[in-house]
């Protein structure tokens, strides 16, 4: 599990936080031209579009709620637990946490189901009013929207291995189409390292 939280911290206190934990910038890297999408240990640079920063601003709240890493494998866990839970409609969130599902039944299988099957049983953020959010403590938002870690049932195995044989079919897909981009983001991302940009991952 990742950093903890205070349940009486409010959810910007504990962005603030976790943006500064894990180096993401006061902003999170939401004003970032390019973001570096990891799968495993290679960054596959793509550009930060407007879908996936809506999408980002509700992923970063699921950290603090979960408490998954921000590690490859926590990535994967909550790629998972948002898709258990339901992205809604958010397509940059569907798209981009199938891929990290795949990746993640691949290299950690239990945690991954695990993580799936948590979702199933909470509720994600994403289509709720975000500003609101904020101001509430992480307790109260954590109690409303976050389900208990169980055994997977039958219908969760079903669900999780038909979900999974889909998370390749769109993580392949998904990696086709970014493929033409890597070069260019890797160029970015060397400029901004230079100039002492934010770095930050999906």
């Amino acid at each position: 599990m990742g950093t903890s939280y205070r349940d009486d911290m409010t959810m910007r206190a504990a962005r603030d936080r976790y943006f500064e934990v894990n180096g993401f910038g006061k902003d999170g890297g939401y004003a970032d031209a390019w973001v570096d999408f990891k799968l495993g240990p290679v960054p596959m640079p793509f550009p930060n579009t407007a879908g996936r920063i809506k999408a980002m601003k509700f992923h970063d709240l699921h950290h603090i709620l979960t408490g998954y890493d921000t590690n490859a494998t926590g990535e994967f866990e909550i790629s998972a637990w948002e898709i258990g839970a339901g992205c809604r409609s958010m397509p940059a969130g569907w798209v981009i946490n199938m891929g990290g599902l795949a990746a993640g039944t691949i290299s950690a299988p239990r945690r991954i189901l695990a993580a799936f099957v948590r979702g199933r049983r909470s509720r994600s953020l994403y289509g709720e009013t975000f500003a609101p959010l904020l101001d509430r403590t992480v307790a109260d938002v954590r109690a409303g929207f976050i389900g208990a870690d169980e055994r997977a049932n039958t219908r969760d195995v079903v669900a999780f291995v038909a979900t999974a044989l889909l998370a390749v079919v769109v993580g392949l897909a998904f990696s086709a189409v970014m493929l033409p981009f890597v070069p260019v983001g890797l160029v970015a991302s060397w400029l901004r390292r230079r100039q002492g940009g934010t770095n930050m991952t999906a």
